[in-house]
């Protein structure tokens, strides 16, 4: 492989990214072969300082989605950061998609619990009332306007505790992509 191989197959597999970075990433590289060849090195010498243009590609992609991601912490684009970390190599598999896994752990528990709060509260303050026209007594000898009160409060409980649950699920996409962020910069060094 020459250098206008290097760089042909190089802006082949950049095709995804935007016309001007694409542009800007192989002037990059044409440097580091005029750098190269103005110290007496020969191109094959060069290529393999670089290394191979398909990898060199998967990271630049990889740092695009990521950036996307860190722009706009979604958990489409989240999931698509990690997946683009993931996909760099065997390193990553542990380091990234275990944290993420169980940062979508966390979150799946607290938003069902937060469910589990209002449907329980739904459930709490409706059953005394159905107990009465069916049963014609109280629940347990509980007032069925105490099990009415309890329940609104306990759903109100699982309302705020559902808001908080997605503000939480916010702060910890983001910080997942933070991370995802600063184990690209560490592959790429």
């Amino acid at each position: 492989m020459n250098k206008v191989d290097f760089l042909n197959v190089l802006k082949m597999e950049l095709h995804k990214l935007p016309n001007e970075e694409v542009d800007e990433i192989l002037y990059d590289y044409e440097e580091h072969f005029n750098v190269g060849l103005e110290k007496g090195k020969t191109e094959e010498e060069i290529i393999r300082s670089l290394g191979d243009p398909k990898n060199l590609a998967k990271a630049y992609k990889a740092s695009a989605v990521i950036e996307s991601a860190h722009a706009n912490p979604t958990p489409s684009n989240v999931l698509k950061a990690v997946i683009a970390a993931v996909s760099l190599g065997f390193f990553n598999l542990i380091f990234v998609l275990g944290p993420f896994l169980g940062v979508v752990g966390v979150l799946a528990g607290l938003f069902a619990a937060a469910i589990g709060l209002i449907f329980g509260g739904i459930i709490g303050f409706v059953a005394p009332f159905a107990e009465i026209i069916f049963r014609g007594n109280f629940v347990n000898g509980v007032h069925p306007a105490a099990a009415f009160f309890l329940g609104i409060g306990i759903t109100a409980l699982g309302i705020l505790f559902f808001l908080f649950d997605i503000y939480i699920g916010k702060m910890l996409f983001r910080g997942t992509v933070k991370y995802i962020k600063w184990n690209a910069e560490i592959i790429k060094k």
